[in-house]
């Protein structure tokens, strides 16, 4: 993969963790991160990909079989050396690589792979931290980055959160881009921007002034200064992903999610 040809995904990667030691479509590799050494993880495109669906940077049946052991590797690893690493799950995923074939043979077994092994590492011990530079799309960004203890975002022209594109959405609801993309102006979980999925609380940080494409050494500094910062908070985390509910953002917009956990709590409680 030539400098020109990289994607976000792989231009960062390179940028936070040096040379992958792993080939595509699942990057992986060690690296000095703050006061730390993490474990970073990046899907890159895949042109020889035996399946003709997942030769871009999408996460299809090898990307979340290899994920799920590269992960698991990583846990393995520290569980031997009694230290508990932190993950970075670079993601940079355009959807998932569904065809006939890969439904028959098990995308979703080899996806649910992939969100066992980061789920695993977090209930390990592991702070996982998840980077989106770019696109983090459906089942691929489950699969890949939505188990992660911290999220953190680049406030860049083409990052964004979704269950779907903006054209397979309008087909979908039988509106033009145009109409979608007004929709989200007012309905927020149906906005394509950033800055509007940060509303639903989910995100813990919107880094802005890097640019996404071709950052500066300073940029690259300041994302690394972010991540090791959610890696110091990540620690200090409870079990599960509750921090997702307890932040402002999260109690104003996502109130009635709020109170439906907790009366199923007390009712849980009670019986």
């Amino acid at each position: 993969m030539t400098e020109a040809s990289l994607t976000r995904g792989a231009r960062w990667f390179r940028a936070l963790a040096g040379e992958p030691v792993s080939a595509a479509p699942v990057w992986s590799g060690d690296a000095p991160l703050g006061n730390d050494t993490a474990h970073f993880f990046a899907v890159v495109p895949d042109p020889q990909n035996r399946f003709p669906r997942a030769t871009d940077n999408v996460v299809g049946l090898e990307q979340g079989w290899l994920l799920a052991r590269a992960v698991r590797k990583a846990i393995a690893e520290d569980a031997q050396s009694g230290a508990r690493r932190p993950i970075v799950a670079i993601v940079d995923v355009k959807s998932q690589a569904y065809g006939y074939r890969e439904e028959t043979l098990g995308i979703h077994l080899a996806c649910a792979a992939a969100v066992d092994a980061y789920a695993t590492a977090r209930d390990a011990g592991h702070p996982v931290i998840a980077l989106i530079v770019g696109p983090a799309m459906s089942g691929a960004f489950l699969a890949h980055g939505y188990q992660a203890n911290r999220i953190l975002a680049l406030d860049a022209p083409g990052t964004m959160v979704h269950a779907m594109g903006k054209e397979a959405a309008a087909r979908v609801t039988r509106r033009t881009v145009e109409d979608l993309e007004a929709l989200g102006e007012t309905i927020v979980p149906m906005s394509y921007s950033m800055a509007s999925f940060a509303k639903l609380g989910l995100l813990d940080e919107l880094i802005k002034g890097v640019d996404a494409d071709a950052p500066s050494d300073a940029q690259i500094g300041h994302v690394r200064e972010v991540l090791s910062a959610a890696i110091r908070s990540a620690r200090d985390d409870q079990p599960g992903l509750s921090h997702r509910l307890q932040s402002d953002t999260a109690r104003k917009s996502r109130a009635a999610s709020v109170e439906v956990r907790r009366r199923l709590a007390e009712q849980w409680d009670a019986a």
